[in-house]
């Protein structure tokens, strides 16, 4: 899985298809190459999901640090006070 089919996926999605994946290795069904691709497939999608997770989280604390809306950077906020 390259970087551009990773960022074409929504967290969502990525969680979605590491979860599969790692219920068909606990599973047992796949054989010892299919359980190295999917182990390295599972691994780009962990990271993708904590990058989505800590870019959120850093959008939560500035928005918890500003004093007030006009400080928060406009791409952060749809909201436009009159």
């Amino acid at each position: 899985m390259t970087n551009n089919e990773l960022e074409k996926l929504t967290f969502e999605e990525a969680m979605h298809e590491l979860e599969k994946l790692v219920d068909s290795l606990d599973k047992g069904d796949v054989s010892l190459e299919e359980a190295i691709a999917a182990y390295d497939r599972g691994s780009q999608l962990k990271d993708f999901c904590q990058t989505k997770l800590q870019e959120a989280k850093m959008k939560v604390e500035t928005i918890q640090l500003s004093d007030n809306v006009e400080s928060v950077p406009e791409k952060l906020s749809s909201f436009k006070p009159e």
